[in-house]
């Protein structure tokens, strides 16, 4: 059974490396020599995981060599990471001691090695983000321009008219890249059969949610962050919560549910049940988004569009 894992922090000019439960520690240079290197050692051991700390960006080359290496390259979350040396009492902090934890915690947590979304799935992500980023800037000038001076106004109408035209043209740019791929045309077509669900929800879950059909039911609701968790001790109960997974997958999915509470039947039935049961308006809205998700993922497990019962 393989049992090693590697542990590996990411900084601006240096990798540091921790092998698990060997103990071995490693350092190279986070350059083209330096990850060269990091492969040819790590190419000789029978590893469980090699897992990687997101920092911002830094480790996105690393990570995609060691997967084009074809070694198991997961990425852990930062947060998930700390909370695990608190509960250990690691209290110092250095890159060496942080490559340890990060492989003791992806030894206890042992999570899911995925594959990396392809260039083109990466690159059509990286268009769906920079739209986001201009809406984000659009709202934020609009809500400017409603307590400004008259002149301050001129300067906001022009930020604004740039910024419209620059959605514009990542608008098309994602129409191309979606039209150029006969799988993502395929898959669109798919999941815009479902009613409620549009074009933003469907491109943004080709982005950004490549495991689509891949994963069951409860690991697609986990993955991204619908899944609830339930709190509870003894005879007390607590309310179940969600959270972790990927928030901009999460936002659109929100906005998808609240469309297909009003133009989906049989969501609109299943919303109107849990409201006449007393559930809370929020709870109700993540139980549609949660079962909407399940639908579009069966949708292209399957290979079949919405089918009115």
């Amino acid at each position: 059974m393989d049992t090693t894992v590697v542990g590996i922090d990411v900084s601006k000019d240096r990798l540091d490396v921790h092998v698990h439960p060997d103990g071995t520690a490693l350092n190279f240079s986070r350059d083209a020599s330096g990850i060269e290197a990091l492969i040819g050692r790590l190419a000789g051991l029978v590893l469980q995981s090699v897992a990687v700390e997101a920092t911002g960006g830094f480790e996105t080359v690393v990570v995609a060599s060691l997967a084009a290496a074809g070694l198991p390259v997961v990425v852990v979350n930062p947060a998930y990471v700390r909370a695990y040396a608190k509960a250990l009492g690691k209290r110092a902090k250095t890159d060496p001691i942080d490559a340890q934890v990060i492989a003791q915690f992806a030894a206890a947590a042992k999570p899911q090695v995925r594959p990396l979304p392809d260039a083109a799935t990466q690159a059509l992500a990286d268009l769906v983000a920079r739209r986001r980023q201009i809406i984000h800037m659009i709202v934020a000038e609009g809500q400017r321009e409603e307590r400004a001076s008259p002149r301050a106004r001129k300067s906001i109408a022009r930020m604004l008219k740039t910024l419209r035209a620059e959605l514009s043209e990542i608008n098309a740019d994602i129409d191309e890249s979606v039209r150029g791929s006969p799988v993502w045309c395929e898959k669109e077509k798919l999941l815009d059969s479902v009613p409620g669900v549009g074009s933003v929800t469907v491109r943004s879950l080709l982005a950004d949610l490549p495991e689509l059909g891949s994963l069951d039911r409860r690991q697609i609701a986990a993955l991204v962050g619908v899944a609830p968790f339930t709190r509870q001790s003894g005879k007390w109960r607590g309310k179940s919560f969600i959270g972790g997974g990927r928030a901009s997958v999460r936002a659109v999915l929100f906005m998808a549910a609240m469309t297909a509470m009003r133009w989906n039947p049989p969501l609109r039935a299943f919303h109107q049940r849990l409201r006449a049961a007393g559930k809370p308006k929020m709870v109700a809205l993540i139980a549609v988004a949660r079962k909407l998700l399940t639908i579009l993922n069966a949708i292209i497990r399957d290979n079949k569009p919405w089918q009115t019962a």
